[in-house]
């Protein structure tokens, strides 16, 4: 598990607290698995809930949204789910299976609709082979709104 946490790009939470856009990093073991990205959210509050963002190894991410104290997932590759726990826990939070090597996303795709970011436009996100997840959370926060605090949080431009 060591050297998954070692791979991990960046995970942070995004929420509003009094109607401002807060992007924080989230530190080990809040992004092992769904269930702690979830509780991490719930700690944090925020006034319409929160989302966690998790790019790993450049080769998926993982969102996960808890809003009214539910939390929603979407995962932008289930083959990751062959080498890394947290596409499996995601997985298992879905309660997908996956036999042979997928390249497909699962989960909720209008997990961030009520922020301005439609299904259509997540879609054509996870479908576009030329985006690292890094640079397609990126794009998913400022669709969102918090897409500068966004890019301050990761260091994106440095």
């Amino acid at each position: 598990m060591t050297e998954e946490l070692d791979s991990v790009d960046f995970a942070v939470a995004a929420f509003r607290r009094d109607g401002a856009w807060q992007v924080q990093e989230l530190a080990a073991p809040a992004f092992e698995s769904v269930s702690s990205l979830a509780e991490s959210l719930q700690r944090l509050g925020g006034d319409e809930g929160g989302v966690a963002m998790v790019a790993v190894d450049e080769e998926f991410f993982v969102l996960v949204r808890v809003h009214d104290a539910i939390p929603r997932v979407l995962l932008s590759d289930v083959g990751a789910a062959e080498t890394w726990e947290l596409a499996q826990s995601a997985l298992e939070f879905l309660g997908v299976h996956v036999t042979g090597d997928e390249a497909a996303p699962a989960g909720d795709l209008d997990l961030l609709h009520d922020l301005g970011v439609h299904t259509l436009d997540l879609a054509v996100l996870l479908e576009d082979g030329e985006m690292y997840p890094d640079e397609q959370l990126g794009e998913i926060a400022r669709l969102a709104g918090f897409g500068a605090e966004f890019d301050e949080a990761v260091g994106a431009g440095e």
